[in-house]
């Protein structure tokens, strides 16, 4: 599976070069913030809106077989402690026979925005790093910044498409009723094999599990998934991306299982 892993990288490589015909990355994707609301908390509840060109589309957090992972930078912001990203379920696409992971519409990001200092005005600055795919991919780098409101917080000032952005988020496991999530690991020439299997009935068809290790160094194969009654299993691979050793974290693995209707969040595993 990892010369597979590299003949993907390959591929990736010659889609990302290929030229984006006569179009600007502006023409292609435009990205804004909402400004949002103050949650009771203190936080701030804001969005980034991406508009999308017809008939184009962009990634996931974990993008797939082919898709080019989103990076955001936001030390150019002033008085934020945290950036929380909140992602709404994505759709399961395909990019030049590849199974990608993304969206193919306008998409509203929510983010989380925690200041350093309560009460002190925020401003909320990011350079993002993207990709939009149509017949070829293209890499797009942004920027954005905002001047965000300290007041506002009852629910008539909230803004209903970043609302509606929250309501379609991925169902936790408690929500879905999942059962025990039990995993094995077992070594593999330069890193390391992955089973899972967790109990939950099944909500759509064409479920996949996406597996994501928490650690950004380390990368993992597309997985394989199956369904038997009540449980459905995935297998794949990780390695380090250097190819050094690593002991994974079973407490910090996500596994979101995506189908073609509703997607369920599942945070950690126990050892079997």
């Amino acid at each position: 599976m990892f010369a597979r892993y590299l003949l993907t990288l390959v591929l990736l490589a010659v889609t990302v070069v290929a030229p984006a015909s006569a179009r600007t990355p502006q023409e292609m994707v435009a990205v804004s913030i909402l400004p949002g609301w103050r949650m009771a908390d203190g936080t701030l509840m804001a969005a980034l809106r991406f508009e999308l060109a017809p008939g184009w589309k962009t990634y996931w957090r974990a993008p797939g077989e082919a898709g080019i992972p989103p990076r955001f930078d936001w030390r150019g912001s002033r008085n934020v402690g945290a950036v929380e990203v909140l992602w709404p379920t994505p759709q399961q696409t395909t990019t030049n026979g590849l199974r990608t992971i993304g969206y193919s519409h306008d998409l509203i990001l929510p983010v989380r925005i925690t200041p350093a200092r309560t009460g002190e005005p925020v401003s909320l600055a990011g350079d993002l790093e993207i990709g939009v795919c149509s017949d070829i991919c293209v890499p797009v780098e942004t920027e954005v910044s905002l001047d965000l409101p300290l007041d506002g917080d009852g629910d008539g000032d909230r803004d209903p498409r970043i609302a509606a952005a929250l309501a379609a988020r991925p169902y936790t496991a408690t929500e879905a009723g999942v059962g025990q999530v039990t995993c094995r690991v077992a070594p593999v020439a330069g890193g390391m094999e992955l089973a899972v299997e967790i109990e939950m009935a099944q909500m759509g068809a064409r479920e996949m599990v996406v597996v994501e290790s928490g650690d950004p160094e380390l990368w993992v194969a597309q997985a394989e998934t199956a369904r038997a009654g009540s449980r459905i299993s995935a297998r794949t691979e990780i390695y380090h991306v250097d190819g050094r050793g690593f002991v994974l974290d079973r407490g910090a693995l996500r596994f979101t299982v995506l189908t073609t209707g509703d997607a369920v969040d599942i945070r950690g595993c126990t050892g079997r």
